[in-house]
């Protein structure tokens, strides 16, 4: 797989994913804690989305920069298999 040169959107997302991180483990310590499994799933809750959130993102760049790259730089044989790699994540 080659390297890809990050995008403006990748700080934000590395951002966002570290904010999850510091979520995530917090959840720990609540369950850890015995805290209400009902704040547990709100908090668990909001980890998925940020985390969903920044796959989006990340897909969408990929979507809008690397592709338009692809079609001014090759051919379309090599633009649907990464196409389909992408979305598989989607």
């Amino acid at each position: 797989m080659t390297k890809h040169v990050p995008h403006a959107t990748h700080p934000a997302i590395v951002k966002r994913l570290k904010r999850a991180n510091g979520h995530l483990v917090s959840v720990i310590k609540m369950i850890e804690d015995a805290q209400h499994c009902t704040d547990i799933a709100q908090q668990l809750h909001a980890v998925e989305k940020a985390i969903q959130q920044a796959k989006r993102t990340l897909i969408q760049d990929h979507i809008d920069h690397c592709f338009d790259n692809a079609l001014i730089e090759s051919d379309d044989s090599t633009i649907a298999p990464e196409f389909k790699a992408i979305i598989k994540y989607l």
